[in-house]
């Protein structure tokens, strides 16, 4: 060991570094040879012209460049070794975002709500009973509240079935009549969506419609 704080000392002297306890624990980690490799590879770098620091606000000391190159070349268990401020941090569990929290942070969202450019919403599914009031067609579909799995962090509302009065203009309508007749066919509707007040629920405005089979025809 007495020979491998010689080398460091031997460094830290020919790169002008004061913190010769780092160079040792260094040497100590990596041997003489490795040190010194890395020594000459820092001297010949100063000679180029030098190295900046990450910000690119100042020049590195023949030192930080050296230290610099040790660090980035180490393997990451010797590097936490020496700068065990590197070695990655665990991630804190967090507590899941629950539908019923979504409370507490209304009153600031609703006092500075943004803008909604367009709206647009897609139902897929079997149409009920159908209403013919002049040039528009009335039907619902009801969904049971199930939701298809939703992505990581979103909380999911309690299942609740939610019926939607969908209106669509006759002349669309009469595009789909006939393959609806057909039980395993769906249909594709997309609309605007439109809070009804006097039902408490969504009507939807149709836009575009078609059938499961006809688009894939």
């Amino acid at each position: 060991m007495a020979d491998l704080a010689v080398v460091a000392t031997e460094i830290a002297a020919a790169l002008g570094e004061l913190n010769v306890a780092l160079i040792r624990r260094i040497v100590a980690r990596i041997g003489a040879d490795a040190a010194l490799a890395f020594l000459a590879e820092a001297l010949a770098t100063e000679a180029a012209g030098g190295r900046l620091t990450s910000d690119a606000a100042r020049q590195r000391t023949p030192g930080g460049v050296f230290f610099y190159l040790v660090r980035g070349r180490l393997a990451p268990c010797d590097r936490w070794k020496l700068w065990p401020q590197d070695r990655p941090r665990p991630k804190q569990p967090t507590e899941p975002f629950r539908w019923e929290d979504r409370l507490a942070h209304l009153p600031a969202l609703l006092a500075e709500p943004g803008v909604a450019m367009t709206a647009k919403l897609t139902l897929i599914g079997r149409p009920g009973r159908v209403i013919r009031a002049g040039e528009c067609v009335i039907t619902t579909l009801q969904s049971s509240g199930k939701l298809l799995t939703l992505p990581k962090g979103v909380p999911a509302p309690p299942a609740q079935p939610m019926t939607y009065v969908v209106y669509i203009a006759a002349k669309q309508w009469r595009k789909v009549e006939a393959a609806l007749a057909n039980t395993d066919d769906a249909l594709i509707i997309e609309g605007v969506p439109v809070y009804d007040e006097r039902l408490l629920g969504l009507a939807m405005l149709a836009q575009s419609v078609t059938t499961k089979r006809q688009q894939m025809a």
